[in-house]
């Protein structure tokens, strides 16, 4: 029997009726007569398996019990039971009004089903309330504890340093003075610090000033260039368009000399007294770059013209003088020597006539050849930080630019009067 009942404890039937009476009550009015007759018989099947298990359990119980043992509740319940079956016609009661009696016994159930449930969750709240309170109160017994034992303690030691000796005493204000003195030292490290502090944050608004002095030249270098090009459209030839690169290579050789030997005056007259926690290079940059004015720039414009005076890659008639153009070497020599003083420096890239073309460094005019791999000539240099191209240069390029160039370099040159001829270097050797 036990076997039985677990088997219909595991399989759930009620559960499955009432899924299947709450579905067919939700699609009752949705689905055809036939559906819902269907369905109908398929729960009155389900409800005749599950009472066909339950005579079984009931057959086997009373087997159990022997021949006579639940006889009276046999007679009294499931006899009575049987015959309201089997004469519902003659019952005093209505369908409908027992149906309403059974729902009110599974509402009644379930209300004292809550009732007891929310009981035993209350009470198992008090008593979870009153652990609480317990534990609570076995903490504050202990603190109280060790609060006494603590203030036995302060009352020991108390009493411990009233008795102290005057030895102690003294050692102990001996103690306090040697505390003061390390204070002072920590306030003047702290003064110290404070300063380099203050050193730092100059030097930071020096860094940032000398950033946008950075990218106010870079763009002062390309507004003259453009500038300078612009004004000087109507030469066209090789010749004039090098005589542009040569002005500017010479500009930059002149005021790079001049860098070093004005750099090379600052060390030596700084070295000497020269403190603080900056090096003696930064020192003597800072100086260079706060006093600019004393840059000697009339004497760079004059070893730039008597560089181009001699120059054999230069032909022009003897009435003409590079004076003509002087104003605008000396603005090319300023830059050039405030470039020096910027971290990276800015220079003038590497370039000779017949190199080969490169895209990185160069962009070709508007009259090159695009498809010849060599440089014919430069129209202008190219501006580079470190490694690093920052302003591309323009270069024309022509088919057979090696021999052009070599041609030029072995023909000879008119120099003007007096002015001896000197073989070409590069623009940029240091």
């Amino acid at each position: 029997m036990a076997d039985t009942l677990r088997r219909l404890v595991n399989t759930s039937s009620y559960s499955v009726l009432q899924q299947k009476l709450e579905a067919w009550y939700k699609d009752y009015h949705v689905i055809s007569c036939d559906q819902n007759l269907n369905r109908c018989c398929e729960l009155v099947e389900l409800t005749s398996k599950i009472q066909g298990q339950l005579f079984t359990i009931l057959n086997l119980t009373a087997q159990e019990g022997g021949h006579y043992a639940g006889a009276d509740t046999l007679k009294s319940r499931l006899l009575p039971w049987l015959s309201t079956c089997f004469t519902m016609a003659s019952s005093s009661v209505s369908p409908d009004t027992s149906l309403n009696l059974i729902q009110d016994n599974v509402e009644k159930e379930r209300k004292i089903r809550e009732l007891s449930l929310s009981h035993e969750s209350d009470m198992q709240k008090i008593e979870d309330q009153l652990c609480s309170t317990r534990i609570e109160l076995s903490s504050v017994k202990q603190e109280l504890t060790e609060a006494k034992i603590q203030l036995d303690s302060t009352k020991n030691k108390s009493a411990t340093t009233l008795l102290a000796t005057e030895d102690e005493i003294l050692h102990l204000k001996a103690e306090l003075r040697a505390a003061y003195e390390q204070v002072d030292v920590y306030k003047r490290k702290l003064d110290v610090l404070e300063d380099y502090e203050r050193q730092v944050r100059l030097l930071r608004d020096e860094v940032t000033f000398l950033t946008a002095e950075k990218t106010m030249l870079q763009e002062r270098w390309v507004t003259d260039m453009r500038t300078h090009i612009q004004t000087h459209t109507h030469y066209t030839t090789v010749s004039t368009l090098s005589l542009d690169i040569l002005h500017s290579a010479e500009s930059f050789q002149a005021a790079k000399l001049a860098y070093r030997q004005f750099k090379l005056r600052v060390r030596k007259t700084l070295s000497p007294t020269h403190v603080g926690p900056e090096t003696l290079e930064d020192a003597v940059v800072d100086y260079i770059v706060r006093n600019l004015d004393l840059y000697d720039v009339q004497t760079s414009v004059n070893d730039v013209i008597n560089s181009m005076n001699v120059n054999p890659r230069i032909s022009f008639p003897p009435e003409v003088d590079f004076v003509l153009i002087s104003s605008f070497i000396r603005e090319m020599c300023r830059i050039a020597f405030a470039m020096q003083t910027l971290d990276p420096t800015l220079d003038l890239a590497f370039s000779s006539d017949g190199e080969l073309y490169s895209d990185m460094k160069y962009r070709r005019s508007y009259d090159s050849e695009f498809t010849a791999p060599l440089v014919a000539y430069h129209v202008w240099p190219a501006l580079m930080e470190g490694d690093a191209v920052i302003v591309k240069g323009e270069a024309v390029t022509r088919r057979g630019a090696l021999w052009r160039s070599r041609s030029r370099s072995s023909s000879p040159v008119r120099s003007r009067p007096g002015s001896p001829t000197r073989t070409l270097v590069s623009f940029y050797d240091d």
